[in-house]
């Protein structure tokens, strides 16, 4: 076989998302901006979110700076609330592909975890991904195409000591992909959960930097240490960068993950030990 006869039978890998419309939410900034920027790199209209319009507006341009001829919209709104999610979907009705990447963390010792903060990180870490994902269905059904992600955590798996409310709504996450994609067997819609491991967010850049600052030793020396004593299993031994992460989610989201569905994928940089 000639080397333009294996071109011509070649399967090329198609992350082509033109005229799909993504919505990415607490996309203005860290792993959600990097996966809206990706989208839209790979030729989605994406929406962006945040609780703010002034985020934003920020996200926007960060986004139109970094994809030319970028297709992006924008919409501030708490999504840890209903009113947010209903705004969402009366602003943008068709949704082909839904990320749900809204969450906090706060590490706060177990028996200071009173009700309010349990409730709390319910309904922006889980809660908000089952509004949008129940408010959306019906017309991705209707196209018999649609991807949604779940963006979990290592997390997920190995619960935090210091920040178990945070772990937990994070399994939620695991469990609600893969009980969401039971029930869309048979169609064109996948529904998966993507575990990011230590991420170098705005909030993960600050506590490098104060801690840093407290122990008097360089930031590079501070990240050293903390894989040495707060996640020894990382074989990367470094914090992720949120475009590390995106890329995978942005495969996930495109048609050549078609077969992909009903996963938890793991960019956790060899933090989880477990096989697979």
């Amino acid at each position: 076989m000639t080397l333009d006869e294996l071109n011509e039978h070649a399967h090329v890998m198609d992350l082509d998302l033109h005229g799909r419309t993504a919505f990415v939410s607490g996309s203005t900034a860290g792993i959600g901006l990097a996966i809206a920027s990706g989208l839209a790199g790979a030729g989605a209209q994406v929406i962006v979110n945040g609780r703010t319009q002034a985020r934003v507006d920020h996200a926007i341009e960060a986004i139109r700076g970094d994809v030319a001829g970028a297709n992006v919209l924008g919409i501030a709104a708490d999504l840890a609330t209903a009113a947010g999610a209903d705004a969402v979907v009366a602003a943008h009705p068709q949704v082909d592909v839904l990320v749900n990447n809204l969450g906090i963390f706060e590490p706060k010792p177990f028996d200071r975890i009173d009700d309010a903060d349990w409730m709390r990180f319910f309904e922006t870490n889980v809660i908000s991904g089952v509004r949008l994902s129940r408010a959306y269905l019906a017309q991705m059904r209707a196209r018999n195409w649609g991807r949604i992600v779940f963006v979990s955590s290592e997390s997920g798996l190995h619960i935090p000591a210091e920040m178990i409310h945070y772990g937990v709504t994070k399994t939620a996450q695991i469990a609600l992909a893969r009980g969401l994609a039971e029930t869309l067997a048979g169609t064109g819609i996948t529904v998966n959960s993507v575990l990011p491991g230590p991420t170098r967010s705005e909030g993960v850049g600050a506590f490098v930097r104060q801690m840093a600052e407290q122990q008097n030793v360089s930031e590079p020396e501070m990240e050293k240490q903390f894989f040495r004593t707060a996640r020894p299993t990382s074989l990367l031994r470094r914090f992720i960068t949120p475009d590390e992460v995106a890329n995978l989610v942005v495969y996930v989201c495109s048609p050549a993950a078609s077969a992909t569905t009903g996963s938890a994928l793991r960019v956790d940089g060899g933090v989880v030990r477990a096989i697979p």
